[in-house]
């Protein structure tokens, strides 16, 4: 199945952000936002929609909404 990433919340305060707080600035955060947020992810559900984008950015998920998208024949 095909999903678009409509909101997403990434979890910034993790254990890595802890252990080295300038890993990453508001700036940066904002931008794995906007990278995230429209694209189009291959995933067999949301379970794995979920494991598929934080393999990808590196950033657990705090919160994501979707939309399914259709393929057209």
């Amino acid at each position: 199945m095909q999903f678009q990433i409509t909101e997403i919340q990434f979890d910034f305060e993790d254990d890595w952000e802890n252990l080295h707080p300038n890993v990453l600035d508001k700036e940066d955060q904002q931008q794995v936002v906007t990278d995230t947020l429209g694209q189009i992810w291959e995933a067999d559900d949301e379970d794995d929609l979920v494991d598929e984008i934080t393999c990808a950015t590196g950033w657990c998920i705090k919160s994501i909404d979707y939309r399914h998208v259709l393929s057209s024949l």
